[in-house]
């Protein structure tokens, strides 16, 4: 009896991992807006009602996506870091970056669904917000270590962080469970910002007729970024 239902949860597995699959391929060529059950179910070969079972909505449908999608870039950058020796805090901090972009740039329909504009309608669940943190939750690991080590510099000639925003600074590094203190916090989480940005200035075209060698301005980018922080050169 107990074998039967594995048997029929692996089963079940492969036909989600297949239905994903393919609202992966409509994403390409539809976008997240044109999303449909039913195509995905004419896809399979099933009656459009049979795809219910697995997705009830939509909506369930692209939570699955953006679930699949926040994992996979956290996998790729806890990859990069785990490949890094400990001590060497900037290039664990440039390979937390250089993931980032490699997976977009390998991804970039799924990039944009989970870093692009919002899906008209659609309201993520809190089910999201884990996978979501994955890849932050490194970089937290990664600033909080150099912090600890004594790895960061004094960063000079920098506003001060404003008492209005403490609370805030502190709410984002509890929720990844970041040790380092308010301003090296405050400042990875802009140098987190400008990473995303700058990933999806070139993913989305903004950097068409600006910027040609686009590796060596991510690097000089992040490195800059991880100067802010304080990251020794």
């Amino acid at each position: 009896m107990s074998a039967g239902r594995t048997a029929r949860e692996r089963v079940r597995a492969e036909l989600i991992r297949e239905m994903t699959e393919i609202a992966r391929k409509q994403l390409a060529t539809e976008g997240a807006t044109g999303l449909s059950l039913r195509a995905v179910a004419r896809e399979m070969g099933m009656v459009s009602s049979a795809i219910y079972r697995y997705f009830p909505s939509r909506d369930d449908l692209l939570t699955a996506l953006i679930i699949d999608g926040y994992n996979a870039v956290g996998e790729a950058v806890e990859r990069a870091v785990e490949a890094c020796p400990a001590g060497d805090h900037l290039g664990r901090w440039l390979a937390v970056c250089r993931a980032v972009r490699e997976w977009a740039l390998a991804h970039p329909h799924e990039y944009a669904l989970i870093y692009g504009s919002p899906v008209p309608g659609y309201q993520a669940p809190e089910e999201t917000v884990p996978a979501a943190l994955r890849d932050t939750i490194v970089l937290a690991r990664v600033v909080s270590d150099a912090e600890a080590a004594g790895a960061l510099e004094p960063v000079e000639d920098l506003p001060p962080l404003p008492s209005s925003l403490v609370a805030d600074v502190d709410r984002a590094r509890v929720a990844v469970a970041m040790t380092a203190s308010d301003d090296v916090a405050a400042r990875a989480l802009v140098a987190w910002a400008g990473l995303y940005g700058t990933v999806s200035f070139e993913l989305f075209g903004q950097f068409e007729n600006v910027i040609g060698n686009r590796d060596d301005y991510f690097d000089f980018g992040m490195r800059s970024l991880g100067r802010l922080i304080g990251f020794k050169s």
